[in-house]
């Protein structure tokens, strides 16, 4: 039989309307923001204090979702300010417009450490090409030539295009630190894999989660090694993150993702995704019974074609998921004469 106390529910079956945004929980507001990508939305969320609202992630900085703003601004979030801004992690669509909060509205900007050093980084790493590293790095996962060549030429995505400038000054947030927001008690705890220092928020009464992109429903965020770090082993950090968070999980638990609809039924979805990385790995191990490349690795990995929109997300978990077996003795790598690496498993494992 299944266990319906482990199961996943959805209590609200469709997201909020483009400027408009839903209740829920007690004082706690959900909007959706549109991002132009195949994972076409962010979620959003606001808590009423008594000293104005407090946002957590913004969406990309876009003259549509300023746009949006504004009007969730002049409506359902109208008679108190932003007090301040929640970052749950530094990637664009939660970042983008937190500096337009702080410089436009006055609102306090809180998030980790890495998350704003990172961020204030890559808003001044603006590039017209790929850098030398990173065409390198694709050449290393077995990009085809054609594109290699072709990217190689174009004008890399830049966090500065989808993120408003960071002015300075900040409120760190740390792990194990508790936090009154919107009325209610927090205990953070942070994630690692698919961003470093990805904060979550778990209720001291265990009603709410805010989970960012750490726990999401349908879906499993990138996890993904890049050319500023290229022997990271983002996957150990991301098993490791969801095994410690179940020790927090509790079957009461509303869950507000950063993508997707919101859920119940943390433990399962915890349970879940661990499991899909060890299945993931052990497809991969078995495909590697002959060496490819990272990028070979798509189909068994993903099991789907891969289009050139989402390739580049794909290339680099791929080779996280190939660099996570290395790491763990599981398989060996040789570069092969064009700069590719060939990824083998071990036989004496």
């Amino acid at each position: 039989m299944a266990d319906f106390a482990r199961s996943i529910r959805y209590p609200f079956e469709t997201p909020p309307p483009e400027g408009e945004m839903t209740e829920v929980a007690e004082g706690i507001l959900w909007a959706r923001l549109p991002l132009p990508m195949a994972l076409d939305h962010v979620n959003v969320y606001a808590l009423e204090g008594d000293d104005g609202w407090t946002v957590v992630d913004t969406g990309f900085d876009s003259r549509r979702t300023r746009a949006i703003w504004r009007k969730l601004l002049a409506g359902p979030l109208a008679g108190k300010p932003v007090a301040r801004v929640l970052i749950t992690h530094h990637h664009p669509d939660h970042m983008g417009l937190a500096g337009w909060f702080q410089s436009e509205h006055g609102a306090e900007l809180l998030t980790s450490r890495t998350a704003w050093l990172t961020a204030r980084m890559l808003i001044l790493d603006e590039q017209t090409r790929p850098a030398p590293e990173t065409v390198a790095f694709w050449r290393s996962a077995g990009m085809p030539g054609d594109m290699l060549a072709r990217r190689a030429e174009e004008r890399p995505f830049n966090f500065a295009d989808t993120v408003a400038p960071l002015p300075l000054g900040y409120t760190r947030v740390q792990g194990d630190e508790r936090l009154e927001l919107g009325g209610r008690g927090w205990l953070v705890l942070t994630g690692h894999g698919h961003a470093p220092e990805h904060l979550t928020l778990w209720s001291e009464d265990s009603s709410v989660v805010l989970a960012g992109d750490q726990i999401i429903a349908s879906i499993s965020p990138n996890i993904g090694v890049y050319a500023t770090e290229p022997e990271a082993d983002p996957v150990a950090e991301w098993l490791e993150s969801c095994e410690r968070f179940q020790i927090y999980a509790d079957p009461r638990q509303l869950v507000l993702p950063g993508h997707k609809l919101p859920f119940v039924g943390t433990q399962t979805r915890l349970d879940q995704l661990i499991q899909n990385h060890h299945g993931a790995l052990a497809r991969l191990e078995a495909f590697l019974g002959e060496p490819h490349t990272a990028v070979e690795c798509f189909r068994t990995l993903f099991k789907r074609d891969i289009g050139s929109a989402e390739f580049g997300l794909d290339l680099v978990e791929a080779m996280a998921h190939c660099i996570h077996l290395w790491h763990a003795g599981r398989v060996t790598r040789v570069m092969r004469d064009d700069g590719a690496w060939l990824w083998a498993a071990r036989g004496d494992v």
